[in-house]
């Protein structure tokens, strides 16, 4: 099986007994999920980094784990919607597959997403395989991003794509790639010999672009591909040479049909070399904009100092001065700054929501839900900043190439709310999880005591009844244990690799004690700062 154990029995649960409020929040999940794209060049030590956050309403904060596996001939793996835990169908399971932690395997490869939507017709029905097996799939069977961007064109080609649009952010210790993808809709037709029914329009149209080193990018629930060289011109593949793709020389792969699908649907007439992915099959709003591009627009402006340009594009003013789908930044960066980016609210803006009306005495930063409502026939809104309540977890998966893969790969993990999260080194070669993080420690509807997003989405309610009391000691606890992260990593490093030359086992066992122990002590200290806080306000 993939991705199934207490957890589907969880989500059943929690559609049966909180529908109305599942509802609301479903209705939201089109404006969930940041990501950062980070390459070697722009990173300070070398690195390249993926992050992603979780946000949903009804994602719980734990880290999966799927250890590496020898399967016999005949074995098949059920896939589950990841919303719903609805079953969708069986593949073959492959002969071998990674080791996963969290969504980070054991060569360093790392696939984060957002959602998009686009064009609701053309979600397919008949489709088995949903964006989450995608990403745990295609990190179960791929040592390097090309790699895993083959699994997943070949497994929606196969037996068609269960979601809608889809950016992921797909990253090794060398490159960094975006993919983005949807459906072609569902046109069932009888075939004349079996006299069964299938889907003609079985698969998904996609791009993919590598991210050219030195630059960053960014994606936040709308598509952010626009044009892109075709097969005829340099550097650039169709699905049709799928087999070429590790090919060094190759930047851009796209689905064969990604253009003449458009064409059949009516959704573009021009010349091919204008043909835009994004305004094609994700066509920008105010919504997109001001919702979404602006989350991108923060992290961008955080590292560039020519984004003030862009401002009235984020705010939803000029859509037609989109924002490239990567900078150059003007200092390089490190795990700690996107773990900071994921904690952006819009400070430092017009728009900063710890300054307005709904910040209440304690200059509350959130925003409850429903995002949008009506009132005398207008429509209003709340921001959507990168920070928000619903996240269930969030990472920031570093890759080293320079180092042996169980210690060159870093998972940065936090669970629950990223302002008040604390992001914990997690090695991803480690041999168990640790306790306080461990699937099936508590879920969504049973409190644990010894569970790791329970203890931080106590510390974070606490913090939104007085916040801009509560926070400065949230976030001296926070910089604290983050700095001595950081500060640890060189020294674990060494000692890693020190073993590693005589025995790599012993090596192994060193990071799971380490990320273990990290993340077990960093619990008890939250529950500790719980404490703390319910004595002193």
């Amino acid at each position: 099986m993939l991705n199934i154990n207490k957890n589907q029995i969880v989500m059943r649960k929690i559609f049966a007994l909180l529908a109305l409020s599942l509802l609301l929040a479903l209705a939201q999940q089109g404006i969930a999920c940041t990501n950062y794209l980070v390459t070697k060049g722009a990173s300070a030590d070398g690195s390249t980094m993926v992050s992603y956050a979780a946000d949903s309403h009804i994602r719980y904060g734990e880290l999966y784990f799927r250890p590496r596996g020898t399967w016999p001939a005949g074995t098949m793996v059920t896939l589950y919607d990841r919303g719903t835990a609805k079953p969708l169908g069986q593949i073959p399971q492959a002969p071998e597959t990674y080791q996963v932690i969290g969504f980070m395997n054991e060569y360093q490869v790392a696939i984060g997403e957002t959602t998009f939507d686009g064009r609701s017709e053309l979600f397919d029905s008949t489709g088995i395989v949903d964006y989450g097996s995608l990403m745990f799939l295609a990190l179960q069977r791929s040592k390097t991003a090309r790699e895993a961007i083959k699994v997943m064109a070949e497994l929606v080609e196969k037996y068609g794509y269960a979601s809608t649009g889809e950016s992921f952010s797909i990253g090794d210790p060398n490159e960094v790639w975006i993919m983005e993808l949807i459906g072609k809709g569902t046109d069932l037709k009888k075939d004349k010999k079996t006299k069964q029914m299938y889907n003609a329009n079985k698969g998904a149209v996609w791009v993919a672009i590598r991210i050219p080193d030195g630059y960053i990018s960014s994606h936040a629930n709308h598509a952010r591909i626009t044009t892109f060289p075709l097969e005829s011109e340099k550097n650039s593949i169709s699905s049709k040479n799928l087999d070429q793709i590790n090919n060094p020389e190759v930047e851009v792969v796209y689905s064969h049909d990604v253009i003449s699908f458009a064409r059949t649907q009516k959704y573009f007439e021009g010349a091919d070399s204008e043909f835009s992915f994004s305004d094609t099959y994700a066509p920008l709003s105010f919504d997109a904009a001001r919702f979404c591009e602006m989350r991108v627009w923060t992290m961008f402006n955080s590292v560039n100092s020519d984004m003030a340009k862009y401002w009235d594009y984020a705010k939803g003013i000029d859509l037609k001065n989109r924002m490239p789908l990567y900078i150059k930044p003007d200092r390089k960066l490190t795990p700690q700054d996107l773990m900071s980016f994921k904690r952006n609210y819009l400070q430092g803006t017009e728009l900063d929501m710890s300054q307005d009306a709904g910040a209440g005495p304690f200059g509350l930063p959130y925003r409850w839900r429903t995002l949008t409502w009506d009132y005398q026939g207008k429509t209003y809104f709340n921001e959507r900043a990168t920070a928000t309540q619903q996240t269930g977890f969030s990472f920031i998966a570093q890759m080293r190439s320079w180092l042996p893969n169980p210690i060159g790969g870093i998972f940065w993990f936090g669970v629950d709310d990223a302002s008040t999260t604390v992001y914990m080194p997690i090695y991803c070669a480690i041999n168990r999880v640790p306790e306080t993080l461990a699937e099936g420690n508590g879920d969504m509807l049973t409190y644990s005591p010894t569970s790791g997003f329970w203890a931080f989405n106590r510390v974070a309610h606490f913090a939104y009844l007085f916040y801009n009391r509560v926070m400065p000691d949230v976030k001296k606890a926070q910089s604290e244990l983050e700095n001595k992260f950081a500060a640890y990593t060189p020294a674990i490093d060494a000692a890693a690799q020190k073993l590693w030359e005589t025995n790599p086992e012993l090596a192994v066992d060193f990071l799971t004690d380490y990320s273990v122990n990290t993340a077990n002590s960093t619990v008890a200290r939250w529950n500790e700062l719980s404490n703390f806080l319910l004595v002193k306000y």
